[in-house]
Protein backbone atom coordinates (compact mmCIF):
# COMPACT_ATOMS: atom_id res chain seq x y z
CA UNK A 1 0.00 0.00 0.00
CA UNK A 2 1.22 3.40 -0.75
CA UNK A 3 2.37 5.50 1.99
CA UNK A 4 0.73 8.55 2.92
CA UNK A 5 2.18 11.72 1.33
CA UNK A 6 3.05 14.62 3.88
CA UNK A 7 1.09 17.91 3.27
CA UNK A 8 1.99 19.90 0.36
CA UNK A 9 3.54 23.81 0.88
CA UNK A 10 0.06 25.12 0.69
CA UNK A 11 1.45 28.65 1.13
CA UNK A 12 4.16 28.55 -1.72
CA UNK A 13 1.64 27.59 -4.12
CA UNK A 14 -0.40 30.55 -3.02
CA UNK A 15 2.28 32.41 -3.30
CA UNK A 16 3.80 31.67 -6.70
CA UNK A 17 -0.13 31.90 -7.53
CA UNK A 18 -0.15 35.81 -6.47
CA UNK A 19 2.54 36.40 -8.86
CA UNK A 20 1.49 35.18 -11.69
CA UNK A 21 -2.94 35.73 -11.10
CA UNK A 22 -2.52 35.11 -15.57
CA UNK A 23 -1.38 31.53 -14.71
CA UNK A 24 -3.83 30.87 -11.44
CA UNK A 25 -7.07 31.62 -13.43
CA UNK A 26 -6.15 29.30 -16.18
CA UNK A 27 -6.05 26.57 -13.67
CA UNK A 28 -8.84 24.39 -13.72
CA UNK A 29 -10.49 24.27 -10.08
CA UNK A 30 -11.27 20.74 -10.26
CA UNK A 31 -8.73 18.16 -12.26
CA UNK A 32 -9.51 14.24 -12.45
CA UNK A 33 -7.38 12.01 -14.25
CA UNK A 34 -7.72 8.26 -15.16
CA UNK A 35 -9.50 7.71 -12.13
CA UNK A 36 -10.73 3.90 -11.14
CA UNK A 37 -12.44 2.07 -8.35
CA UNK A 38 -13.22 -1.57 -8.49
CA UNK A 39 -15.09 -3.38 -5.77
CA UNK A 40 -14.94 -7.47 -5.53
CA UNK A 41 -12.95 -7.28 -8.87
CA UNK A 42 -15.71 -5.06 -10.78
CA UNK A 43 -14.95 -1.64 -12.12
CA UNK A 44 -17.47 0.80 -10.45
CA UNK A 45 -15.37 3.75 -12.25
CA UNK A 46 -13.16 3.24 -15.02
CA UNK A 47 -10.78 5.99 -16.56
CA UNK A 48 -13.02 9.00 -15.83
CA UNK A 49 -10.83 12.32 -16.31
CA UNK A 50 -12.48 15.98 -16.54
CA UNK A 51 -11.88 19.57 -15.47
CA UNK A 52 -14.17 22.21 -13.39
CA UNK A 53 -13.24 25.72 -14.37
CA UNK A 54 -13.50 28.09 -11.48
CA UNK A 55 -16.81 29.30 -10.90
CA UNK A 56 -18.43 27.00 -12.79
CA UNK A 57 -20.91 24.26 -12.12
CA UNK A 58 -21.02 20.73 -13.42
CA UNK A 59 -23.30 17.95 -13.28
CA UNK A 60 -22.11 14.37 -13.84
CA UNK A 61 -25.33 12.75 -15.09
CA UNK A 62 -26.49 9.30 -15.52
CA UNK A 63 -28.95 6.23 -14.19
CA UNK A 64 -28.56 4.42 -10.54
CA UNK A 65 -25.51 3.03 -10.41
CA UNK A 66 -23.33 4.38 -13.14
CA UNK A 67 -20.58 5.42 -10.73
CA UNK A 68 -21.68 9.27 -10.37
CA UNK A 69 -21.10 8.90 -6.55
CA UNK A 70 -18.38 6.95 -6.36
CA UNK A 71 -16.81 9.52 -8.07
CA UNK A 72 -17.88 12.39 -6.29
CA UNK A 73 -17.08 10.30 -3.24
CA UNK A 74 -13.05 9.75 -4.72
CA UNK A 75 -13.05 13.11 -5.06
CA UNK A 76 -14.11 14.00 -1.70
CA UNK A 77 -11.36 11.74 -0.23
CA UNK A 78 -14.02 9.63 0.79
CA UNK A 79 -13.10 6.60 -0.93
CA UNK A 80 -9.81 5.94 -2.18
CA UNK A 81 -9.44 5.51 -5.67
CA UNK A 82 -7.46 2.28 -6.97
CA UNK A 83 -5.67 4.16 -9.48
CA UNK A 84 -5.49 7.64 -11.23
CA UNK A 85 -5.20 11.25 -9.93
CA UNK A 86 -7.42 14.21 -8.27
CA UNK A 87 -5.96 17.78 -8.41
CA UNK A 88 -8.24 20.74 -6.73
CA UNK A 89 -7.07 24.43 -6.86
CA UNK A 90 -3.89 22.51 -8.49
CA UNK A 91 -3.26 20.80 -5.25
CA UNK A 92 -2.91 17.07 -5.36
CA UNK A 93 -4.79 15.53 -3.28
CA UNK A 94 -4.73 11.37 -4.30
CA UNK A 95 -2.31 9.86 -6.65
CA UNK A 96 0.43 7.28 -6.79
CA UNK A 97 2.24 8.20 -3.55
CA UNK A 98 -0.63 10.84 -2.76
CA UNK A 99 -4.01 10.76 -0.32
CA UNK A 100 -5.32 13.27 1.80
CA UNK A 101 -8.37 12.51 3.51
CA UNK A 102 -11.43 14.21 3.47
CA UNK A 103 -10.58 16.88 6.44
CA UNK A 104 -7.73 18.20 4.74
CA UNK A 105 -9.18 18.72 1.11
CA UNK A 106 -10.83 22.18 0.69
CA UNK A 107 -14.29 21.04 -0.28
CA UNK A 108 -17.59 21.32 1.38
CA UNK A 109 -20.27 18.43 0.14
CA UNK A 110 -23.57 18.91 0.74
CA UNK A 111 -25.81 15.10 0.43
CA UNK A 112 -29.04 13.88 -0.52
CA UNK A 113 -30.63 13.58 3.32
CA UNK A 114 -28.70 16.74 4.16
CA UNK A 115 -26.98 15.09 6.95
CA UNK A 116 -27.34 17.90 10.09
CA UNK A 117 -26.46 17.11 13.57
CA UNK A 118 -29.54 16.37 15.41
CA UNK A 119 -29.06 17.52 18.63
CA UNK A 120 -27.34 20.90 17.45
CA UNK A 121 -29.50 24.30 16.29
CA UNK A 122 -29.37 25.65 12.89
CA UNK A 123 -26.31 28.57 13.97
CA UNK A 124 -24.15 25.56 15.36
CA UNK A 125 -24.89 23.26 12.51
CA UNK A 126 -24.11 26.04 10.55
CA UNK A 127 -20.53 26.62 12.18
CA UNK A 128 -19.62 23.41 12.64
CA UNK A 129 -16.55 23.36 10.46
CA UNK A 130 -15.32 27.07 11.56
CA UNK A 131 -12.37 27.28 13.30
CA UNK A 132 -11.48 30.93 13.63
CA UNK A 133 -12.36 33.13 16.67
CA UNK A 134 -15.55 32.94 18.05
CA UNK A 135 -16.68 36.11 16.51
CA UNK A 136 -15.72 35.97 13.31
CA UNK A 137 -17.53 33.01 13.32
CA UNK A 138 -20.93 34.37 14.55
CA UNK A 139 -20.42 37.22 11.86
CA UNK A 140 -19.98 34.59 9.09
CA UNK A 141 -22.91 32.06 10.65
CA UNK A 142 -24.96 35.57 10.40
CA UNK A 143 -23.98 36.51 6.97
CA UNK A 144 -25.43 33.08 5.44
CA UNK A 145 -28.02 32.38 7.49
CA UNK A 146 -29.82 35.67 5.86
CA UNK A 147 -28.33 34.56 2.35
CA UNK A 148 -30.53 31.34 2.46
CA UNK A 149 -33.25 33.56 4.41
CA UNK A 150 -33.07 31.30 7.84
CA UNK A 151 -32.01 34.76 10.10
CA UNK A 152 -35.01 33.99 12.14
CA UNK A 153 -34.40 30.24 12.54
CA UNK A 154 -30.91 30.06 14.21
CA UNK A 155 -31.91 29.24 17.64
CA UNK A 156 -34.04 26.55 16.23
CA UNK A 157 -32.79 22.73 15.97
CA UNK A 158 -33.30 20.72 12.29
CA UNK A 159 -36.51 18.76 13.79
CA UNK A 160 -38.35 21.93 13.73
CA UNK A 161 -37.58 22.91 10.22
CA UNK A 162 -39.25 21.60 7.09
CA UNK A 163 -37.34 19.71 4.30
CA UNK A 164 -36.32 22.84 2.37
CA UNK A 165 -35.45 24.66 5.21
CA UNK A 166 -32.78 21.84 6.17
CA UNK A 167 -31.35 21.67 2.47
CA UNK A 168 -30.38 25.42 2.86
CA UNK A 169 -29.10 24.84 6.40
CA UNK A 170 -26.59 22.20 5.13
CA UNK A 171 -25.84 24.51 1.83
CA UNK A 172 -24.87 27.38 4.45
CA UNK A 173 -23.01 24.75 6.31
CA UNK A 174 -20.93 23.56 3.49
CA UNK A 175 -20.06 27.09 2.51
CA UNK A 176 -19.35 28.60 5.72
CA UNK A 177 -15.42 27.56 5.50
CA UNK A 178 -15.14 29.02 1.99
CA UNK A 179 -14.35 25.71 0.14
CA UNK A 180 -12.06 26.06 -2.96
CA UNK A 181 -14.71 23.27 -4.12
CA UNK A 182 -18.49 22.37 -3.60
CA UNK A 183 -19.75 18.45 -4.15
CA UNK A 184 -23.27 18.06 -4.02
CA UNK A 185 -24.40 14.40 -4.32
CA UNK A 186 -27.96 14.60 -5.57
CA UNK A 187 -28.98 17.49 -2.94
CA UNK A 188 -32.38 18.38 -4.20
CA UNK A 189 -34.23 14.81 -4.85
CA UNK A 190 -35.31 14.08 -0.94
CA UNK A 191 -37.63 17.18 -1.63
CA UNK A 192 -41.32 17.04 -3.41
CA UNK A 193 -41.43 18.50 -6.96
CA UNK A 194 -42.87 21.71 -6.36
CA UNK A 195 -40.46 22.76 -3.35
CA UNK A 196 -37.85 21.15 -5.26
CA UNK A 197 -37.64 23.81 -8.33
CA UNK A 198 -37.75 26.95 -5.51
CA UNK A 199 -35.10 24.91 -3.77
CA UNK A 200 -32.81 24.47 -6.06
CA UNK A 201 -33.26 28.17 -8.19
CA UNK A 202 -32.48 30.19 -4.25
CA UNK A 203 -29.42 27.53 -4.53
CA UNK A 204 -28.21 28.20 -7.66
CA UNK A 205 -28.53 31.86 -7.39
CA UNK A 206 -26.47 31.75 -3.82
CA UNK A 207 -23.83 29.51 -5.57
CA UNK A 208 -23.26 31.56 -8.52
CA UNK A 209 -23.38 34.84 -6.41
CA UNK A 210 -20.45 33.39 -4.08
CA UNK A 211 -18.83 32.57 -7.85
CA UNK A 212 -18.58 28.64 -5.75
CA UNK A 213 -17.09 26.14 -8.08
CA UNK A 214 -19.38 23.55 -7.88
CA UNK A 215 -19.56 19.17 -8.91
CA UNK A 216 -23.15 18.17 -8.78
CA UNK A 217 -24.38 14.70 -9.15
CA UNK A 218 -27.79 13.82 -10.29
CA UNK A 219 -29.74 11.64 -12.56
CA UNK A 220 -32.26 14.35 -13.67
CA UNK A 221 -31.09 15.79 -17.09
CA UNK A 222 -33.89 18.78 -16.71
CA UNK A 223 -32.03 19.29 -13.35
CA UNK A 224 -28.57 19.22 -15.04
CA UNK A 225 -29.80 21.06 -17.47
CA UNK A 226 -31.11 24.04 -15.87
CA UNK A 227 -27.77 24.08 -12.85
CA UNK A 228 -24.89 23.53 -14.92
CA UNK A 229 -22.68 25.48 -16.86
CA UNK A 230 -20.95 21.46 -18.42
CA UNK A 231 -22.89 18.36 -18.07
CA UNK A 232 -20.37 14.65 -18.19
CA UNK A 233 -22.78 12.13 -18.67
CA UNK A 234 -21.46 8.45 -17.42
CA UNK A 235 -22.64 4.99 -18.22
CA UNK A 236 -21.68 1.78 -16.36
CA UNK A 237 -19.03 3.70 -14.67
CA UNK A 238 -17.22 5.25 -17.97
CA UNK A 239 -18.08 8.79 -18.99
CA UNK A 240 -19.36 9.09 -22.75
CA UNK A 241 -19.48 12.39 -22.91
CA UNK A 242 -18.98 15.72 -21.59
CA UNK A 243 -19.90 19.22 -22.83
CA UNK A 244 -22.58 22.21 -22.53
CA UNK A 245 -26.12 21.17 -22.28
CA UNK A 246 -27.07 22.78 -25.71
CA UNK A 247 -23.96 20.37 -27.00
CA UNK A 248 -24.89 17.08 -25.31
CA UNK A 249 -28.98 17.70 -26.26
CA UNK A 250 -28.18 18.82 -30.08
CA UNK A 251 -25.04 16.37 -30.83
CA UNK A 252 -24.95 13.73 -28.30
CA UNK A 253 -22.17 11.17 -28.83
CA UNK A 254 -24.82 8.28 -28.95
CA UNK A 255 -28.86 7.50 -29.21
CA UNK A 256 -28.28 6.31 -25.50
CA UNK A 257 -27.15 10.29 -24.30
CA UNK A 258 -29.61 11.35 -26.67
CA UNK A 259 -32.29 9.55 -25.18
CA UNK A 260 -31.45 10.31 -21.41
CA UNK A 261 -32.51 14.27 -22.19
CA UNK A 262 -35.91 13.55 -23.64
CA UNK A 263 -38.12 10.51 -25.55
CA UNK A 264 -36.81 9.25 -28.58
CA UNK A 265 -38.78 8.49 -32.46
CA UNK A 266 -36.73 5.92 -34.37
CA UNK A 267 -36.76 4.74 -37.75
CA UNK A 268 -34.33 2.33 -39.20
CA UNK A 269 -32.97 3.57 -42.43
CA UNK A 270 -29.89 2.44 -45.04
CA UNK A 271 -27.34 4.82 -46.63
CA UNK A 272 -27.67 5.13 -50.02
CA UNK A 273 -25.34 8.04 -51.83
CA UNK A 274 -24.54 9.61 -48.94
CA UNK A 275 -28.83 10.06 -47.70
CA UNK A 276 -29.76 7.92 -44.81
CA UNK A 277 -33.17 6.23 -46.32
CA UNK A 278 -36.40 5.80 -44.21
CA UNK A 279 -40.09 6.02 -44.30
CA UNK A 280 -39.69 9.81 -42.74
CA UNK A 281 -37.62 11.13 -45.52
CA UNK A 282 -33.63 11.09 -46.81
CA UNK A 283 -31.41 12.94 -44.49
CA UNK A 284 -27.47 13.32 -44.18
CA UNK A 285 -25.33 10.16 -43.56
CA UNK A 286 -22.66 12.20 -41.69
CA UNK A 287 -19.99 9.98 -42.61
CA UNK A 288 -21.62 6.27 -42.29
CA UNK A 289 -20.26 3.91 -44.60
CA UNK A 290 -22.29 3.52 -47.75
CA UNK A 291 -24.80 0.87 -47.60
CA UNK A 292 -24.25 0.11 -43.80
CA UNK A 293 -27.64 0.13 -41.68
CA UNK A 294 -28.56 3.28 -39.34
CA UNK A 295 -31.04 4.42 -36.86
CA UNK A 296 -32.77 8.27 -37.42
CA UNK A 297 -33.83 9.66 -34.22
CA UNK A 298 -35.89 13.14 -33.97
CA UNK A 299 -37.54 13.92 -30.52
CA UNK A 300 -41.37 14.07 -30.10
CA UNK A 301 -40.93 18.23 -29.80
CA UNK A 302 -39.46 18.08 -33.07
CA UNK A 303 -42.17 15.70 -34.82
CA UNK A 304 -44.77 18.13 -36.25
CA UNK A 305 -47.95 17.82 -38.62
CA UNK A 306 -47.51 19.34 -42.06
CA UNK A 307 -50.00 19.88 -44.45
CA UNK A 308 -48.47 19.12 -47.68
CA UNK A 309 -45.47 16.05 -47.83
CA UNK A 310 -44.60 14.09 -44.88
CA UNK A 311 -44.96 10.56 -44.21
CA UNK A 312 -48.21 9.80 -43.51
CA UNK A 313 -49.35 8.20 -39.82
CA UNK A 314 -53.18 7.00 -38.35
CA UNK A 315 -53.69 8.43 -34.91
CA UNK A 316 -53.79 5.87 -31.85
CA UNK A 317 -54.77 8.39 -29.23
CA UNK A 318 -54.17 12.36 -28.39
CA UNK A 319 -53.97 13.86 -25.03
CA UNK A 320 -54.07 17.29 -23.63
CA UNK A 321 -50.98 18.18 -21.21
CA UNK A 322 -51.47 21.70 -20.67
CA UNK A 323 -49.08 23.60 -22.46
CA UNK A 324 -49.03 21.18 -25.56
CA UNK A 325 -50.55 17.64 -26.60
CA UNK A 326 -49.08 14.48 -27.09
CA UNK A 327 -50.09 12.49 -30.33
CA UNK A 328 -49.53 9.13 -30.42
CA UNK A 329 -49.40 7.47 -33.96
CA UNK A 330 -48.23 5.02 -36.29
CA UNK A 331 -46.58 5.68 -39.48
CA UNK A 332 -48.03 4.19 -42.63
CA UNK A 333 -46.51 2.33 -44.18
CA UNK A 334 -44.12 0.48 -42.01
CA UNK A 335 -46.32 1.11 -38.64
CA UNK A 336 -43.39 2.09 -36.50
CA UNK A 337 -44.51 3.92 -33.52
CA UNK A 338 -44.47 7.80 -32.99
CA UNK A 339 -44.47 10.54 -30.44
CA UNK A 340 -45.11 13.85 -31.32
CA UNK A 341 -45.10 17.19 -28.67
CA UNK A 342 -47.68 19.88 -30.76
CA UNK A 343 -47.78 23.50 -29.10
CA UNK A 344 -51.46 24.06 -27.83
CA UNK A 345 -54.98 22.00 -28.21
CA UNK A 346 -54.14 19.54 -31.27
CA UNK A 347 -56.89 16.60 -30.80
CA UNK A 348 -57.02 14.78 -33.63
CA UNK A 349 -59.67 11.72 -33.77
CA UNK A 350 -58.38 8.43 -33.46
CA UNK A 351 -58.25 6.56 -36.47
CA UNK A 352 -57.67 9.97 -37.97
CA UNK A 353 -54.78 10.19 -40.61
CA UNK A 354 -51.81 13.02 -40.75
CA UNK A 355 -48.61 13.59 -42.02
CA UNK A 356 -45.46 14.24 -39.91
CA UNK A 357 -42.27 15.17 -41.22
CA UNK A 358 -39.31 16.24 -38.91
CA UNK A 359 -38.52 19.68 -38.12
CA UNK A 360 -35.03 21.16 -40.31
CA UNK A 361 -32.09 20.50 -38.52
CA UNK A 362 -33.32 18.34 -35.60
CA UNK A 363 -32.83 14.73 -37.31
CA UNK A 364 -30.33 12.87 -35.15
CA UNK A 365 -28.39 9.56 -37.46
CA UNK A 366 -26.65 7.12 -35.54
CA UNK A 367 -25.22 3.57 -36.73
CA UNK A 368 -26.70 0.98 -35.98
CA UNK A 369 -25.63 -1.44 -33.41
CA UNK A 370 -27.07 -4.58 -34.76
CA UNK A 371 -24.72 -3.53 -38.11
Amino acid sequence: MNQLASPPDWASQVDAREAAPDIAATLPMLEVKALCRRFAGVAAVEDIGFRVARGEVTCLLGPSGCGKSTTLRMIAGIERPDSGTVRIDGRPMSGADTFLPPERRPVGMVFQDFALFPHLDVAANVGFGLQGPARQNRGRIGELLERVGLSGHAAKYPHELSGGEQQRVALARALAPRPCLMLMDEPFSSLDHRLRDGVRDAALDLLRETRTTVLMVTHDPEEAMLMGHRIAVMRQGRLIQEGRPDQLYDRPADRGVAAFFSDLNTVEGRVRNGRVQTVLGAFPAFGLAEGSRAEVVVRPQHLVTVEVGGTPARVERARYLGRDSLVETRLEPGGAAMKSRIPGLVLPAPGSLIRLAPRPGSVMVFPDPAD
